[in-house]
C-alpha cells in the first residue's frame, strides 16, 4: 500500500491524491487504510518516512561507487544524482514536493522533508570534511545548493538544461577550492 501511496503521490501529487484511490488501487478497502494510518497526513508521513529511507540508501550506494577518495565520492554521487533526474524515473525531490505541498511546518511530514534536507546538507559538510577543504562549510553549501537545484530544474527546463552540468560545475569547483589534501596547495 505504501508503494501504491508513493507512486500515486510522487507521480501525481500529494493533494490530488486521494485516500479512496489509494486504497482502491491498493486493492484494499478504505476502513482498512484507516485502521493502518489514523488520517492522510499519517499516511504522507509514512510515505516521507520511507522516502527518506530508500533515500539515505541510494545516497549511500551513490557515494560508494566513488571508493575512497572523497573526491570521487562527491562526483561518483552527481555522477547517480544525474541517473535519477531522467524523466521517466524523476517528476524531481519529494522531499521539496511536500515542503511546496505542505508548508505548515507543524505538520510531522514538512518536519521529515526539512530533516531530510538537514540529513543531505551534513552529508555534503562531511564530505567536504573527509576532503579537506580549507572551509568545510562554505564547500558544503556550494554542492548543496548545486545538488538541489538540479532537483530544482530538471522538471522545468529538462535533464538537458542545467541539471545537466551539475556534475561539470561540482568537478570545476572541487579542483579549484584550496584543500589539505592535495599537494603543493597545504595551508600554513
Amino acid at each position: 500500500m505504501l508503494q501504491v501511496a508513493r507512486d500515486l503521490f510522487y507521480w501525481q501529487g500529494i493533494r490530488a491524491v486521494g485516500v479512496d484511490r489509494i486504497a482502491a488501487e491498493a486493492g484494499i478497502a478504505p476502513t482498512t487504510l484507516y485502521r493502518l494510518f489514523a488520517s492522510k497526513d499519517d499516511l504522507i508521513a509514512a510515505y516521507v518516512a520511507r522516502a527518506h529511507e530508500g533515500y539515505r540508501e541510494w545516497f549511500g550506494t551513490s557515494l560508494d561507487r566513488g571508493g575512497d577518495d572523497p573526491l570521487q565520492r562527491i562526483l561518483a554521487l552527481f555522477d547517480e544524482q544525474n541517473v535519477m533526474l531522467q524523466p521517466d524515473v524523476c517528476r524531481g525531490c519529494p522531499f521539496l514536493m511536500v515542503l511546496t505541498e505542505f508548508p505548515d511546518e507543524s505538520l510531522a511530514s514538512h518536519q521529515q522533508a526539512v530533516e531530510v534536507k538537514r540529513w543531505i546538507h551534513g552529508q555534503f559538510v562531511a564530505l567536504a570534511k573527509d576532503l579537506k577543504a580549507a572551509d568545510p562549510e562554505q564547500l558544503a553549501a556550494h554542492l548543496t545548493l548545486i545538488f538541489e537545484g538540479a532537483y530544482a530544474s530538471v522538471q522545468a527546463l529538462g535533464i538537458d538544461g542545467p541539471a545537466n552540468h551539475a556534475r561539470a560545475l561540482v568537478e570545476a569547483i572541487l579542483l579549484a577550492s584550496p584543500s589539505d589534501r592535495r599537494v603543493g596547495r597545504r595551508r600554513h
